[in-house]
């Protein structure tokens, strides 16, 4: 499989990597993403093609989140329930907080139990959990609201813990995708997640994040390497779930898709991803550090 390139600070399955010092190019649009609400709710009308496009977890990453033996679990952000999923099957009791019901709905389906709210104003009750995740979607979080209700919302030792998937492409498959890209939807050529986009702007943010108020401490980031071989239809149905192709006009997106679909006949009527799985953790202080 081919390495990851430079920008990408994964060097090998499980790798602990640490933030850069000078924040990407991509920095700023993690750091406002969550004030596009268009974009962040997007995925509901999406939910069937998500719960079915979208890849699941790697088994390496759920084998650190239960190093703790977490049982109760609070999953900000749930979607359809795909790493929920998978900590209930580790034994987890895993509640849900999503603000789409059309996902939410999908997750139920999968025996989650899931409360329908955006994460900065739902109200946990006095509840409290030992282990706070967000799959693929704390960038949705307003950072100024969601590190300090984590650690409200855990017990002491209690540990946050945010992923995301982050794929990039063969060199060959790179330079065949981007000039699709860059003829048909300029727009979106340089920044989409669908072409790879080095996360570093999200492991310093979150750093820095978790880092202020002294809320956290043990912060670290860790990668995990793994991969997907994909057909042309499935490609294409990952990409239609991709907030940003989403919103292109419905006429670009229908180029768009044609024409990356034919880019991947050429390629061999399927294209090998690899993904790169960054998690980024904290905990609070526990009785034994008083």
């Amino acid at each position: 499989m081919v390495d990851p390139p430079d920008t990408l600070p994964v060097l090998g399955p499980n790798r602990q990597i640490r933030p850069s010092k000078s924040p990407s190019k991509t920095a700023t649009l993690c750091a406002v993403l969550h004030a596009d609400r268009e974009r962040a709710l997007i995925f509901g009308s999406l939910a069937d093609r998500y719960e079915r496009a979208r890849p699941s977890y790697p088994q390496e990453l759920i084998d650190d989140l239960m190093s703790g033996h977490p049982t109760s679990v609070l999953d900000v952000g749930c979607g359809t329930g795909k790493a929920a999923r998978l900590l209930v099957a580790r034994g987890c009791s895993v509640l849900g907080v999503e603000p789409d019901e059309r996902m939410a709905a999908i997750a139920a389906q999968h025996g989650i139990d899931v409360e329908i709210s955006s994460f900065e104003v739902w109200d946990g009750t006095g509840r409290t959990f030992d282990l706070v995740t967000s799959a693929q979607a704390w960038h949705w979080v307003d950072p100024a609201i969601g590190a300090p209700k984590a650690a409200a919302l855990l017990r002491p030792g209690g540990r946050l813990a945010v992923f995301w998937n982050y794929l990039y492409h063969e060199p060959r498959t790179l330079a065949v995708l981007s000039d699709v890209y860059q003829r048909v939807a300029p727009a979106i050529a340089t920044t989409t997640a669908a072409l790879g986009i080095p996360p570093e702007s999200e492991v310093d943010r979150n750093f820095t994040a978790l880092s202020a108020d002294g809320l956290f401490h043990d912060i670290e980031a860790r990668s995990y390497a793994w991969h997907v071989r994909y057909s042309r239809e499935r490609w294409l149905d990952y990409l239609s779930t991709c907030s940003d192709h989403a919103l292109l006009p419905s006429a670009t997106l229908a180029v768009l898709l044609h024409e990356v679909g034919d880019a991947i006949d050429t390629l061999g009527g399927s294209i090998t991803v690899p993904y790169a799985t960054i998690l980024i953790s904290a905990r609070t202080a526990s009785h034994d550090d008083a």
